[in-house]
């Protein structure tokens, strides 16, 4: 049975979940706390917060939740990863040995930009998103440092930086649109998710 409004799963094993679910509530998503396998069944698309990527890849793994979120993010499911969220998606961390999931192909590097004191906001042009600059909050952020060639960028600092990367299914921010008034992000995503129902849909029916 297909849902009106898009069920958004939240990664809650640590980090700015809570921010997430709030947002995208307020986008017309139907949106809840994922921490187990089982409630990866019947959502439509899922964040990855920002928080401690250490902490929640080892989370994923106790929580049994690595391989179920390969296959389901595999199969086509929307995922938007934010800050933390990069880290954990990615094919390659550059300064840290982890495992990451291996879902986007791009090389990140923790804490790029330093550390908390470190933290800045500066005005982006993405790539999708109409309107004004977004402004993007970096709190001890990630940096993509290299893309393949599945991935394409969709922001950068003014100095060329990548902070942001879409693939498929699959959008990374570094920076934190959770943080901010500005909802165009998740307004974004949500949109992604439901091109994938539609596309789900059409081939169901084909």
């Amino acid at each position: 049975m297909k849902h009106n409004r898009p069920r958004i799963g939240v990664l809650a094993l640590q980090g700015s979940f809570a921010e997430h679910v709030e947002s995208l509530r307020k986008v017309g998503a139907d949106s809840f706390e994922v921490r187990t396998p089982e409630e990866l069944e019947g959502i439509d698309g899922l964040v990855i917060p920002g928080g401690e990527s250490t902490t929640i890849l080892k989370l994923i793994d106790l929580y049994g939740l690595r391989e179920p979120l390969q296959k389901r993010i595999r199969a086509g499911l929307p995922i938007l990863g934010t800050c933390a969220g990069v880290v954990c998606l990615c094919t390659h961390i550059a300064t840290h040995a982890m495992d990451p999931l291996g879902i986007i192909n791009i090389e990140v590097a923790r804490n790029a930009f330093g550390r908390q004191v470190e933290s800045f906001e500066e005005d982006l042009d993405i790539e999708g998103i109409e309107g004004p600059p977004f402004r993007g909050v970096f709190i001890r952020a990630p940096i993509i440092k290299a893309c393949g060639p599945e991935a394409r960028v969709v922001a950068r600092l003014d100095n060329g930086t990548v902070v942001a990367c879409a693939q498929d299914n699959v959008l990374v921010t570094s920076f934190h649109p959770e943080f901010v008034d500005d909802l165009r992000v998740h307004r974004h995503f949500v949109n992604m998710v439901e091109a994938a129902r539609s596309r789900k849909t059409a081939d169901a029916t084909a």
